[in-house]
């Protein structure tokens, strides 16, 4: 500081601290990094902008790598890795090392700073993709096995650029990065990379691609959306662009499944490509694009005469069941408009969009599905378990006040082995549920099992204290009721060390011991 006396000091120390005078502070800390000799100037710019621009935080190690490329090169010098201290050093302050050797910015605010000033870095995702496509494209990442998990230990970077590159190229692409991309991608995008992408991204195990892989490089692309380099390699003629991957999934169906409507459409306009293609699972790109709730390419796929939106996959699930599953209000909508729909369809082994619904207590689409006449709303599935049922079983207090509005709902229907909702929902603790279920004259709050066990039995096992208490307080409830075997709700609680539930039941003047 160059304030001349203690008050302006003060003040100055005031300001920068409530951040109003940040902006001064990162703007000359800036100005020492650009203005360091050699190197240090590049090294340190180039960490503040993979720092203030990677999808997610960098470990150290990742970072120097990163640093050490040099864009377009097919070779990775591993004697250009600059040291964390060197890297440190270069950033003038500016970055700090966590304890997880992680890499962050010394403040949120330099962040924001950052963020309003985006002529400090030119075109940092085009930049970064770049440099992600070169360290994939270097020999030393080809040269690694695609089987049996190589040590990748050597190539720290390897798993970021794998994941993020298409994600930083779909921002913002330049000749550079398409030409990268193209060169990368023009054959079959089988090395160890595609891996870290399906089973970090797609989920997928190794087992499942570990010994039949093909995978091509349109399919890496239409699964990041970058249109312009799916539109190149169809140019190219490499492909058949219409072919299924390990899995059966065509680019098209991966497009649909991460919502990259560019590429649907780019897709579509090929007379070769089958909109409706099915993948192993039978899986159709609008039961993807459903499913993950893309409702822009649900429209798309759905203008097309041979997209049957009532398709199901070898569950017997349709696209339907999958969107009301997830939650998708908006799809869920788009559906149903469709004749061709049934909104209460079930699938192979008994279970309904509404009851799949209920069970991840989706209040909004619940509601959507209740409009329509066809949907039973206390139609159970296999198990013998409604939806009313799924959602006491989950804890879904909102579901069950829907639902219980309904007169075609029984309240305490019982499922296979003659347990209520409200036997379900005392063995998961739910408290609420409980007593909402509770408050409806039909339900019987001591009402047995198949093996004898009561609410207040699976509730005393499971050790849930308040609804033993709310149960307790119920003069229907025997709190000696015995089981199949003699069992008591007492000395479930006690063989299974619920000390509280044990002293509520011992409290009750009527319980006695089990002769078990």
């Amino acid at each position: 500081m160059h304030e001349s006396t203690i008050y302006r000091r003060r003040e100055k120390l005031r300001k920068i601290a409530d951040g109003s005078e940040l902006g001064d502070v990162y703007g000359a800390a800036i100005a020492r990094i650009k203005a360091q000799d050699g190197d240090k100037s590049r090294l340190g710019m180039a960490a503040l902008l993979w720092i203030s621009h990677a999808e997610r935080p960098l470990r150290a190690d990742e970072l120097c790598h990163a640093l050490a490329v040099d864009p377009g090169s097919t070779d990775f010098n591993i004697d250009n890795v600059p040291s964390v201290l060197t890297l440190v050093s270069c950033c003038q302050g500016l970055i700090a090392i966590e304890e997880a050797s992680t890499v962050r910015l010394i403040h949120f605010t330099l962040q924001e700073y950052l963020s309003s000033h985006p002529d400090i870095f030119s075109r940092p995702h085009s930049a970064i993709a770049e440099i992600c496509l070169t360290y994939l494209s270097s020999k030393q990442v080809k040269a690694l096995s695609t089987y049996l998990s190589p040590d990748t230990r050597a190539m720290p970077f390897l798993e970021y650029c794998s994941v993020y590159w298409g994600v930083h190229a779909k921002r913002e692409l330049s000749d550079s990065a398409t030409s990268l991309a193209l060169e990368l991608l023009k054959g079959n995008y089988d090395q160890i990379s595609t891996q870290f992408l399906l089973e970090r991204v797609a989920g997928f195990a190794h087992w499942e691609f570990d010994d039949f892989f093909p995978f091509s490089g349109l399919h890496c692309a239409a699964f990041f959306g970058i249109t312009e380099v799916v539109t190149a390699l169809i140019g190219m003629g490499c492909y058949d662009i219409d072919g299924g991957d390990f899995s059966g999934r065509t680019p098209l169906a991966w497009a649909a499944r991460n919502g990259h409507a560019g590429v649907v459409k780019a897709l579509l306009e090929w007379e070769e490509v089958r909109p409706d293609k099915p993948n192993n699972r039978g899986w159709t790109p609008l039961m993807y694009a459903a499913g993950f709730g893309h409702e822009g390419v649900v429209k798309i796929l759905l203008e097309r005469e041979e997209v049957n939106p009532d398709k199901p996959n070898n569950e017997g699930k349709t696209p339907l069941l999958h969107a009301a599953l997830s939650g998708h209000e908006e799809v869920v909508k788009i559906l149903l408009g469709r004749e061709e729909v049934n909104p209460d369809k079930l699938d192979n082994y008994g279970w309904t969009p509404l009851t799949h619904t209920a069970r991840f207590g989706h209040e909004g689409v619940v509601k959507i599905l209740l409009e329509r006449e066809e949907v039973n709303p206390d139609k159970p599935n296999k198990y013998g378990w409604t939806p009313l049922l799924l959602a006491a079983m989950g804890g879904h207090e909102g579901v069950v006040k829907i639902l219980l509005e309904r007169e075609e709902v029984n309240p305490d229907k019982p499922d296979d082995y003659d347990r209520t909702p409200l036997s379900h929902a005392a063995e998961k603790g739910h408290e609420g549920v409980v007593r909402i279920l509770l408050g409806r004259e039909e339900v019987n709050p001591d009402k047995p099992d198949d093996y004898d066990w009561t609410p207040l039995s699976f509730a005393a096992l499971s050790g849930h204290e308040e609804v033993v208490k709310i149960l307790l307080g119920r003069e229907e409830v025997n709190p000696n009721k015995q089981d199949f075997i003699g069992r008591t709700p007492l000395s479930l609680a006690t063989e299974n060390g619920h000390e509280r539930v044990v002293e509520l039941l011992r409290s009750r003047r009527a319980v006695i011991p089990s002769t078990i």
